[in-house]
């Protein structure tokens, strides 16, 4: 459970997912090594330099207080004040009323906790300069002000050794980012064909990397190629059997062309109907073969579609154009084909049909919809499975299908790396259909 809550906040990208696994173990060992080497080691180092200060503390300490007075005891401090480099001031009026620390002062408590073990009667200490070290001291004598160099009491080191720590730390991140990315991008390379050929594009791609990437890339092309080839392979078959039986098909129509009409008119209706089946299955054979590639205006496709509707006299109209102007890697043929399937299905059961384009930065949307009947939501699914006729009564009197259309429309959606969506028309009350094409 705790995982899945984390899961979350982590970054979704893999090189983002990289720098994480490279910095927090890269900082967790400085916080690590900050806690345990730095803090204890310079601790104890402080502690060992304030008890040898402490030692000269209570011999200045002692001589104040064995002075007869105070002329004398600021006599004797300034015998020894020079030898101990320790600056003294008796009596002192500038007591402060507690001990300063600065938060940066990472061995600061340890000189102060040390110092009053060692020495009694401390009033004060003052460690806001960096370089000072202020002590007050209650004598006999009244306060004394001691003030002497913080080098003699704690290392001089230790933020130079943070800052080496922080600057190697980033400097040797850095190197292995440089380095893991290297090894990173034969991965996207790979997530780049792999989702280029989704879309129906063949991308060079040449496997490179570490033993295990170069695997993956090899896997990869050896299942892109039996792709290819069981495609090629589907695609001829169809195309050979349709076109084989065309010749029967001929035979059977010359045949029949010598016979009484009124005799033959149901043989002459099943030839025709066989015709149809085969014109289907060579538009299924070819929907996934297909065309290349090309830079074309989504637009110019719909527009060529509405005007050979309308060159035939079907009542198409315009359902809009939106964002479709500039030109984009299409197959035009295949979409051609395909919205044709689509009006020419919406208008077997409706009476009127619009087509439309719309283009996004993440996606190409054509749609076709109708004022037919429409599809039922729970028979969607089935309606783009291939020789699917969902009502066999709604076929008559309407031209018998083959039940391919929407097979062979799904067909290309997939070719471009896309999908097939059915739904409700808002504005004529049928069956829309949208091409939805990943960019």
């Amino acid at each position: 459970m705790f995982f899945r809550w984390l899961k979350n906040y982590m970054p979704r990208g893999i090189y983002a997912r990289a720098a994480l696994i490279l910095v927090l173990p890269v900082i967790m060992l400085q916080l690590l090594v900050s806690v345990v080497f730095i803090q204890r080691h310079f601790d104890g180092v402080t502690e060992l330099m304030t008890s040898a200060v402490n030692i000269e503390l209570r011999f200045l300490i002692d001589t104040v207080n064995n002075a007869a007075d105070l002329e004398a005891a600021r006599d004797a401090l300034s015998r020894i004040d020079a030898p101990l480099e320790i600056l003294t001031v008796l009596p002192a009026d500038d007591v402060v009323d507690d001990d300063i620390v600065p938060w940066v002062d990472l061995t600061g408590n340890s000189v102060i906790a040390t110092m009053r073990r060692g020495v009694a009667n401390i009033m004060q200490v003052s460690l806001a300069d960096r370089r000072r070290v202020v002590v007050w001291i209650d004598t006999a004598q009244g306060p004394l002000k001691l003030d002497f160099s913080r080098r003699r009491v704690s290392a001089s080191n230790p933020h130079q050794l943070l800052v080496i720590m922080v600057v190697m730390g980033a400097l040797m991140t850095a190197v292995a980012y440089f380095f893991l990315r290297n090894q990173l991008r034969p991965i996207k390379r790979m997530a780049g064909a792999a989702a280029d050929y989704g879309k129906g594009r063949i991308t060079q791609f040449t496997p490179t990397g570490a033993v295990e990437v170069r695997a993956a890339g090899m896997a990869f092309l050896d299942m892109r190629n039996r792709l290819e080839r069981q495609t090629q392979s589907r695609t001829l078959m169809l195309s050979g059997v349709s076109h084989d039986l065309r010749t029967p098909l001929t035979r059977l129509r010359l045949g029949l062309s010598m016979l009484d009409e009124d005799e033959v008119a149901p043989l002459v209706r099943d030839v025709d109907d066989m015709q149809r089946l085969l014109d289907g299955f060579l538009d299924f054979a070819r929907s996934d073969a297909g065309d290349n590639l090309e830079e074309v205006v989504p637009a110019e496709i719909v527009t060529a579609v509405l005007d050979d509707a309308k060159r035939i006299g079907q009542a198409v109209t315009l359902g809009g154009i939106e964002g479709a102007r500039a030109p984009l890697p299409l197959r035009p043929l295949a979409i051609r084909r395909a919205l044709d399937n689509l009006v020419n299905n919406a208008l077997r059961y409706g009476n009127n049909a619009e087509v439309g384009v719309s283009v996004t930065d993440r996606a190409i949307r054509f749609w076709v919809e109708d004022d037919g009947p429409g599809i039922p939501a729970d028979m969607r699914d089935d309606a783009i499975s291939p020789f699917v006729r969902l009502d066999p009564a709604r076929n008559q009197n309407k031209g018998s299908g083959v039940g391919l259309g929407l097979s062979i429309v799904s067909d290309v959606a997939r070719t471009h790396g896309g999908v097939l969506r059915l739904g409700e028309s808002q504005k004529l009350g049928g069956l829309m259909a949208e091409i939805v094409l990943g960019r």
